[in-house]
């Protein structure tokens, strides 16, 4: 059985909660409080000495770190993640926008709202996040206008990664409004067979 290590309410914990739920595996879960420091502890250290979550830790004793990672982790040999080199490349590709186009606009901006209760010291810093958050939107309604998912016509780990942080942009001050493709995305995913809500 799988141990995660993780925070309910992170998007990148999420992504392994929702990851091993559609595939019906079996694992159990350690709550991390990172405000309270729980990731900077010597236990958690060993793990992964990068002090952040998610941590998954395997039957036999090792650990993975980094959400998408896992991710690939998890999904291999299965329809979450192709087969063929070039389309296998293309979901790879939206996991590093995620990371590096989504992520730091989007989820920064949540955990600034929520995690923080948007404090006067950081409403600069979260203000700023706004144009790249909605540009990486924007790309994503852009594609989801041409196919079901982000990589075609099923689902794959990269809509798993998009999705965590994606499906509560509003926590962080993002109208979701003018996103049909998107909000229409949402539902698709809602839909999937073991699917289930972050909190």
């Amino acid at each position: 059985m799988y141990t995660v290590y993780g925070d309910k309410i992170s998007g990148n914990c999420y992504k392994i909660k929702l990851m091993l739920e559609l595939l019906g595996l079996d694992y159990h879960w350690q709550d991390i409080d990172i405000l309270k420091k729980e990731t900077h502890s010597e236990d958690f250290l060993a793990m992964n000495a990068n002090a952040k979550v998610p941590v998954l830790k395997l039957d036999d004793g090792r650990y993975l770190s980094e959400s998408n990672a896992i991710l690939a982790f998890l999904a291999d040999n299965t329809d979450f993640l192709p087969q063929n080199s070039y389309q296998k490349a293309k979901v790879f590709e939206w996991l590093f926008f995620e990371q590096y186009s989504h992520e730091p606009y989007i989820a920064v901006a949540r955990f600034i709202q929520t995690y923080l209760g948007l404090p006067e010291e950081r409403r600069g810093e979260y203000e700023s996040k706004k144009d790249g958050g909605y540009r990486a939107l924007a790309l994503m309604n852009q594609q989801l206008q041409q196919c079901d998912f982000l990589c075609g016509d099923t689902c794959s780990i990269a809509d798993i990664s998009l999705y965590a942080y994606t499906h509560v942009a509003d926590e962080g001050g993002f109208d979701l409004t003018p996103y049909r493709a998107i909000t229409t995305w949402f539902k698709r995913i809602e839909q999937l067979p073991n699917y289930c809500a972050m909190r």
